[in-house]
Formats: C-alpha cells, sequence, structure tokens
C-alpha cells in the first residue's frame, strides 16, 4: 500500500506529513516506556524483518498480490509506540533507498501503514487478550485477528485521504469497495505472517513478546479463608542463559531476514499489490509522478549495473535489511539510553 508521488495533492500530502510527524513524536515519547534491555535489541530486528516480509508479495486474487503492512506484528512484539516507529524506519528505507513510496507521499505512508495499522492492531489485540483465557495460544490467536482487521482499516483510511485531496476525479464508492475488498484478503495473508511470526517467538522466548506481558495468572495464597495475591518479588537479573537465548533470537531473527530478503523474495509474484492494481483499474495512477530516487543505485530492489536479476534483486534485500536493523537499532537504543537518563536517580548531596 505505498502511496507514490501524485496521487494526493501537496496541502492533503502536508497535512498528512503534519500528522505523522505528531504521531513519531508521541511514539518517541511512548517508546521510552516500552523498550528495555529486552525490547530495544529486538525492535530493531522487528524493523529489518518487516523490511524483508514486504519483499515477499504473495498472490490474493488474479493479476493481484499483496504483501505484510507490519503494524500488528510491530506493535504486538515490541509495543504500540515502538511499532509506529518500527514501521516508519522501513518507509524511510524504502522511500530514500528503493524508491518505494513517494518522498511527498511519506506523511501519507506513515499514517496510512504506520499509525493506523498499529492503532487499529493493538486496540483489537489487547480487547482479545482480556476476554480470552490467559494463554499463549490465545496470544497467537488475537495476533491473527488484529493483524486481519488492520489491513482493511488501512485501506479505509487511504480512501478517506484521496477523498479529501485525491488528484483524479475518481467515485470514492468505488475506490472504497475495492480497496476493502482486495485488502481484505491481503489481510488474511497478514495475519497468517503475523500470527505464525509471534507464535514462533512465544515459543522460544515468551518474555520477548510485549503483549503477552502480564497474562500470567498471579499466585494466590489463602489467608483466614480468603485468596490473596502473593506480593510481587523484584525481578532478578537475568541468568546469562536467558542472555544467551536473548542473542540467539536475535540471531536467528536476523538470518531469517537476510534468507527471506536476499534469496526468498526472487520469487515472489509479479502481480501488481492491491493499491496498485485498484489505481489502475480505477484511473487514480492518472497523475502519478516519477519517485525522486528514481536514480538510486537502489531503485526497484536492484542493484544498478548488476545484470543478473536474481543476485541484484538478492543483493539489494541484503542491503536493505541491513541498513534498517542499523538505523533501526541505532534510533532505538538512543531511546532506551535516553529512558535510562530521565530514571537515573538525581543527586541529593548537599554542600
Amino acid at each position: 500500500m505505498h502511496v507514490p508521488d501524485g496521487f494526493i495533492d501537496a496541502p492533503t500530502s502536508a497535512a498528512a506529513g503534519a500528522v505523522a510527524a505528531a504521531a513519531v513524536a508521541v511514539s518517541l515519547r511512548g517508546a521510552r516506556r516500552e523498550l528495555d534491555e529486552r525490547t530495544a535489541p529486538l525492535a530493531g530486528l522487528v524493523a529489518a524483518f518487516i523490511f524483508a516480509v514486504q519483499m515477499l508479495n504473495f498472490p490474493v486474487a488474479a493479476g493481484t498480490s499483496g504483501h505484510l503492512l507490519g503494524g500488528a506484528l510491530a506493535a504486538i512484539l515490541v509495543g504500540p509506540f515502538t511499532g509506529v516507529l518500527c514501521v516508519s524506519v522501513v518507509l524511510l528505507m524504502q522511500g530514500i533507498l528503493f524508491a518505494d513510496g513517494g518522498l511527498t507521499a511519506l506523511g501519507v505512508n506513515i499514517t496510512v501503514m504506520g499509525c493506523v495499522t498499529t492503532v487499529v492492531a493493538y486496540a483489537v489485540f489487547r480487547g482479545l487478550v482480556k476476554v480470552l483465557p490467559r494463554t499463549r495460544r490465545s496470544v497467537t490467536a488475537a495476533s491473527f485477528v488484529a493483524a486481519v482487521l488492520s489491513v482493511p482499516a488501512a485501506a479505509l483510511a487511504f480512501t478517506l485521504i484521496y477523498a479529501i485531496g485525491g488528484t483524479t476525479d475518481v467515485a470514492i464508492g468505488k475506490v472504497a469497495t475495492a480497496m476493502v475488498g482486495v485488502h481484505v484478503l491481503i489481510g488474511i495473508g497478514e495475519a497468517a505472517i503475523t500470527a505464525l511470526t509471534v507464535g514462533a517467538v512465544i515459543a522460544v522466548r515468551p518474555d520477548l513478546v510485549y503483549g503477552a506481558r502480564g497474562l500470567q495468572q498471579k499466585l494466590k495464597l489463602r489467608v483466614n479463608g480468603e485468596l490473596v495475591d502473593v506480593p510481587a518479588v523484584p525481578a532478578a537479573p537475568a541468568p546469562a542463559a536467558a542472555r544467551s537465548s536473548h542473542r540467539g533470537v536475535w540471531l536467528a531473527g536476523l538470518a531469517t531476514s537476510l534468507v527471506l530478503a536476499g534469496v526468498v523474495s526472487f520469487y515472489a509474484s509479479a502481480d501488481p499489490d492491491g493499491l496498485e492494481k485498484v489505481a489502475a483499474d480505477k484511473g487514480i495512477d492518472a497523475k502519478v509522478e516519477e519517485h525522486a530516487a528514481a536514480d538510486s543505485p537502489l531503485a526497484d530492489y536492484g542493484v544498478k549495473d548488476v545484470d543478473d536479476a536474481r543476485l541484484s534483486g538478492g543483493l539489494a534485500g541484503v542491503i536493505g535489511v541491513g541498513v534498517t536493523v542499523v538505523a533501526g537499532s541505532g534510533i532505538f537504543w538512543a531511546v532506551r539510553r535516553r529512558r535510562t537518563q530521565d530514571v537515573s536517580p538525581v543527586s541529593t548531596t548537599v554542600a
């Protein structure tokens, strides 16, 4: 659902940019509460994984494909505020390096693909885990439903933005019907990827899944005939085995991302994605503009001057994963460090 330059007029794009900037600013503050020694390293990896999986377009209908948006996955794994930042980092890397998603439309893309998907998915997810049994399977099931609903919600958000600032005269009702219809199908693929990934992480390190925190039943003691909660005990430092497992998860995730982007992406569907298909069918793309980074050495997910298509796409994918994990990790470590500074005790020495 990467919106290119030219779909939305300048005033609306600027307004969406302001909304996106405000959302990122709020998310930077909110992420300080979410990021700790467990989630900070994982957040950069989540961004890289989303980048990699977005290269894997899967067929959803005749002549139409879809790919992961990633908002639900990021929100459940590392928290909603950090999730917005993860998707924003991916969109920024894609727009600047790979000419995917317009630069003037970056605010639209962050608003639609980053904010709407994350907010809708996490709200649905939290609502479900409160009523479902407190088990790992419930977390996985809730992540599936949340991801399914987040994608058509993003499609509706794009339709609303297009109704306000679209550059072509197209019946909005037809656009909404087409967008929601195809993105419901894409949402099923999104949900499968999200649930499988969340389930895999929960099976190995459930403590790394932000959305699964606090789901353990509290221990109770019977005192004078009444059940009371056992007082919480301060958490002890993680043992060496847990830290080693943490590194193992990170390395396994990075290796998976590199394989997906560098090898598996070659076999992705070449059909246009949901937005591209609807835009072509309904005439939304009549005023599409050439991307400002069209001359980038990595434009269209290929390395310039490398003639072998498999090698060119694979190298571009590996470079993209590497750049995204470095940029994302740097941002998230900086945010975590700011949190550490904020909670550090203030000196009370009296002269």
